[in-house]
């Protein structure tokens, strides 16, 4: 028998078109892994799982049945010398070592079809016949505990509980009810699969609550020998709701892979999924740095082993920012622009882009309040908090930048990273849609500071703590807060920190130009006025929707 690794015999075989290439998105929870996705995901897996007869397998949440029919394509290979009669080797594998539950009705009939050829696995076509129609691979129900209009445990809405003809979202892993009481005394040593993101169907939108990070907590919590799935890549540096989860996984030591897939619709076609997909393997013998790879248009474009705690709260998804990152802190930094910034809601908890505290015309004793597309004029008194930051010298910066990260034909990222910054006289507020990354006593500082945010080498380090629209102050943590009295060019930034040609290469391909907007001698700028670059008349923009 030959010693190559399963994945790579299995690849040489004639190509034969799959049915699961082609089966499309069934609802927002319902997203299908494509095989060649599961493939890849499998081959982090050793080569020594495709030979051990005595390993349990599980899918938790199963969709379409392509992990645990891909699992079981490899292990018919790899235990032929275990048990050299078929027959005998394939009943093992699927009675004794394959399980999972779907997580619906409907996704249970096609796991089934995947994995036994049949959605009856007791029926005369499954090619291993069981006791009951479900086989390893039942659907199981489970119940929201519903408490002050949300489920505790996944916050879905009460409104999902629509009685027992219709799905319900309960997915039986994080409600309990998996692995089943039978079940009690298996140990799984595999579990595999790619959860559901977020819980609510269409009608549910506004609704919807991150869940994939509850899977896999509670895949960990078994304490199987290795957890493999794919998730969303938010959790990196923001997300709802994700914090706790990302403090347990960054320090994590026993993440022993992880490969980022930052190109939206590269994994998951026709599929929008803010800020790409990623994939790890959990190993609970690792005890180590992990290995860090980045994947476009399905190939491996770089690798690192690292320490994932390097990110400083966050996980760095660009290798080649790493070694950046490194000189600056080595350089030495006493402060950053994180330090400096203000709070998100700098002038009022209740100020958003459609705060309706204003009106168009100035008026005795007015303060302008800069809008995503306007500016209005409130009383002081309306002004909810910080008045003294009326006063400053004041560099202002959209909340919001574009939410999909810009790539070139070959995947290369590509982008502005923060929206244009504005340099304010003193004088004026703003609504929700700035946050003040800077106040200054001088007209001189307020513009170089403007200029700096606006060099690629700061939107470069700000890249590394977003994934997501959200710009704030803590996107700004690499960032030196530098003397401000002086200007600051790419050059003079990349010579400072002594970049090789690579480094500067790198951030110049990967950012664009920004331009300022400057208004040093008006508390108001003029691009919001009538005639302005910004100025859309009778047009309300939400914070959610305003763009750099």
């Amino acid at each position: 028998m030959s010693n190559a690794p399963i994945a790579d015999r299995l690849r040489r075989r004639q190509h034969i078109p799959d049915i699961l290439d082609c089966l499309a998105q069934l609802s927002n929870d319902e997203v299908p892994t494509p095989p060649t996705l599961a493939r890849a995901m499998l081959d982090l897996l050793p080569d020594e799982v495709w030979h051990n007869p005595n390993l349990i397998w599980c899918d938790p949440f199963s969709k379409s049945g392509v992990f645990l029919r891909e699992i079981a394509t490899r292990l018919l290979v790899g235990l032929a010398e275990w048990e050299p009669d078929f027959k005998k080797r394939r009943d093992h594998i699927f009675r004794m070592m394959l399980h999972g539950t779907s997580i619906t009705e409907m996704t249970g009939i096609l796991s089934r079809r995947s994995l036994y050829c049949s959605r009856d696995a007791s029926g005369e076509k499954s090619v291993v016949q069981f006791d009951t129609e479900a086989g390893n691979l039942p659907f199981i129900p489970a119940a929201h505990t519903i408490k002050n209009g949300r489920c505790t445990t996944c916050g879905a809405p009460a409104e999902l509980e629509r009685g027992a003809s219709r799905e319900n979202y309960a997915y039986s892993l994080i409600h309990g009810t998996y692995p089943t009481k039978e079940m009690s005394t298996m140990k799984f040593d595999v579990i595999v699969g790619n959860p559901p993101y977020q819980i609510g169907t269409e009608g549910f939108g506004a609704t919807a609550s991150t869940i994939y990070h509850l899977f896999v907590e509670n895949a960990i919590n078994l304490d199987p020998r290795y957890v493999l799935m794919i998730t969303p890549s938010r959790w990196f540096s923001g997300g709802k709701g994700l914090d706790e989860f990302r403090d347990r996984m960054i320090p994590d030591r026993r993440i022993k892979a992880l490969v980022d897939n930052p190109k939206i619709y590269d994994c998951f076609p026709g599929v929008k999924i803010r800020g790409g997909v990623s994939y790890f393997l959990w190993d609970r013998n690792h005890d180590g740095d992990c290995e860090f790879s980045t994947r476009v248009d399905g190939k491996i474009r770089s690798t690192m082993m690292r320490d994932l705690r390097e990110g400083d709260g966050v996980i760095v998804r660009d290798n080649r920012a790493l070694t950046v990152i490194r000189k600056i802190t080595s350089y030495g930094v006493s402060k950053r622009v994180e330090d400096v910034s203000s709070v998100t809601k700098p002038f009022g908890l209740t100020m958003r882009s459609n705060y309706p505290g204003s009106v168009p015309e100035p008026f005795e004793g007015s303060i302008p309040l800069i809008y995503a597309n306007k500016v209005g004029y409130s009383r002081p008194d309306q002004i909810q908090r910080n008045h003294q930051w009326i006063e400053k010298w004041k560099v202002l910066l959209p909340r919001v930048s574009s939410g999909d990260t810009a790539t070139d034909d070959e995947g290369n990222i590509v982008d502005v990273v923060l929206g244009e910054p504005i340099a304010l006289a003193p004088g004026s507020a703003c609504t929700q849609t700035y946050f003040i990354p800077g106040m200054f006593d001088t007209r001189t500082e307020t513009e170089n500071f403007a200029r700096y945010l606006a060099t690629k080498f700061v939107r470069f380090l700000v890249l590394q703590r977003k994934t997501t629209q959200d710009v704030t102050p803590d996107r700004f943590r690499f960032v030196p807060m530098l003397d401000m009295t002086r200007r600051w060019t790419d050059e003079d930034l990349y010579a400072l920190y002594a970049l090789t040609e690579d480094e500067v290469a790198h951030i110049e391909t990967t950012i664009k130009p920004r331009s300022v907007n400057l208004s040093l001698d008006s508390p108001v700028p003029a691009s919001h006025l009538l005639g302005g670059s910004k100025y859309r008349p009778g047009v309300v923009q939400d914070d959610e929707d305003a763009e750099a």
